[in-house]
């Protein structure tokens, strides 16, 4: 028996979107995701055997958290009850969490699905809290950002948290040749077509995402004219129209953002100019701030390269200075050069080593004070104190000499 609290026929409805009605019923249908779904896999097990508990879906969009959710809907006995965060309030969820309390008592579960988690603030997560740790719902959230950032520790740690990751282009592939031939749900009774250049276009530039890539083919098919013999070919040149720009899976102050700067910066310390310029040139494609960036090679020229090449970290702050001076798009070339520049350059992180040892000496011992000879001497009565006294000016002595700097010899820098 399933208590879908929706009509299972919805997704048949020849009106609605082709992403929608191509969403799979069955789990043998879900594409990609094998590394959490595959065949043993704890998730799959789960669902199979109905004995499925609370769960967070993150990943991107279009890589199947609603459509899993509508897979454990159709296989499971429990009702299954619908929330998106965006628009539901504090008395829906209550609505749902009090009618759960009763059913449970008539030993009927219920699973609730909440989509999009990360809009809804602490204190209608906290209300989530005391009937998921009671078994009154069992809670399924799906959410596009970092739930260790936007969902409740109390709510994370009674949940399994399973990453969805973007669609390959082979399972970009497989929905959309799915599409083309399903009668039921998708476009097989249209008599379409397509070249294989077409759909391959369509797969890379959507990006692994499966929801995006069903509508560009939409769009192609409805934009196709019929032919004598009242079929549709879609070529890669409607194709092409149909998805213009590729859809880069970025956000610039989540998961995404970070992730890349941090690859940037990991390709450029690891010596790995190829990367480096492609990740580079993602995060410009995006519209990330190319300052954020520019800074980003400065501090990486010093960290990485140092004193190993200091031509390094004059490149760096020219680019940085470009980017303040001429702008996007040309800094793109200077960025790219200083990039390249650091990651082809010899690595020393000395001085950053040194800094670092030199600041837990500061935090964590006693201050040394300044010995009497280096202290400032050019006011009067200085003498009188002794400041500057016994000092020697290293140029008078062929440009280095031997002196007291530290009252206790520290080991700071090791080229």
């Amino acid at each position: 028996m399933n208590l879908f609290n929706e009509d299972p026929e919805i997704h048949r409805d020849a009106s609605a979107p082709l992403a929608y009605r191509m969403c799979p019923g069955t789990i043998e249908k879900y594409a990609g995701q094998e590394h959490i779904l595959g065949e043993g896999k704890l998730l799959r097990r789960a669902i199979e055997a109905d004995r499925v508990t609370s769960l967070v879906l993150y990943g991107p969009p279009g890589t199947g958290k609603t459509a899993l959710a509508k897979v454990i809907a159709a296989k499971t006995n429990a009702r299954f009850e619908w929330l998106n965060a965006a628009t539901a309030s504090l008395d829906d969820l209550r609505k749902i969490i009090q009618s759960a309390r009763m059913r449970r008592a008539k030993g009927v579960r219920t699973i609730l699905f909440l989509d999009e988690i990360h809009r809804f603030n602490k204190l209608q997560q906290d209300a989530l809290l005391p009937d998921v740790e009671e078994g009154n719902i069992t809670l399924i959230a799906a959410t596009v950002e970092n739930p260790f950032f936007y969902v409740n520790s109390a709510l994370l740690s009674r949940s399994q948290v399973f990453e969805l990751k973007p669609l390959s282009v082979e399972n970009i592939l497989k929905i959309l040749k799915d599409a083309l031939s399903d009668k039921e749900r998708g476009l097989g009774n249209l008599n379409i077509t397509a070249d294989d250049a077409a759909l391959k276009h369509i797969a890379k530039m959507s990006d692994g995402d499966a929801r995006k890539a069903l509508s560009s083919l939409e769009i192609a098919a409805l934009t196709t004219q019929p032919d004598e013999k009242n079929g549709m070919h879609i070529t890669l040149q409607t194709a092409e129209e149909s998805i213009q720009k590729k859809a880069v899976v970025y956000d610039k102050y989540g998961d995404q953002h970070y992730d890349t700067i941090s690859a940037f910066i990991k390709s450029m310390r690891g010596s790995d100019a190829d990367a480096s310029v492609y990740y580079l040139a993602k995060m410009l494609h995006a519209g990330e701030d190319p300052r954020f960036v520019a800074r980003r090679i400065v501090i990486c020229a010093s960290e990485d390269v140092g004193n190993a090449d200091p031509m390094a970290l004059v490149i760096a702050t020219s680019a940085l200075r470009a980017v303040e001076f001429i702008g996007m798009p040309e800094a793109r070339i200077p960025m790219a050069q200083a990039a390249i520049y650091i990651a082809t350059a010899p690595k020393s992180n000395a001085c950053y080593k040194a800094i670092e040892a030199a600041l837990e000496d500061i935090k964590n011992e006693q201050t040394m004070e300044v010995p009497e000879h280096l202290k400032d001497s050019h006011y009067s009565g200085a003498k009188k104190l002794g400041h500057g006294k016994g000092y020697k000016y290293p140029h008078d002595y062929g440009g280095q000499v031997e002196q007291e700097y530290l009252p206790e010899k520290k080991k700071y820098y090791n080229p």
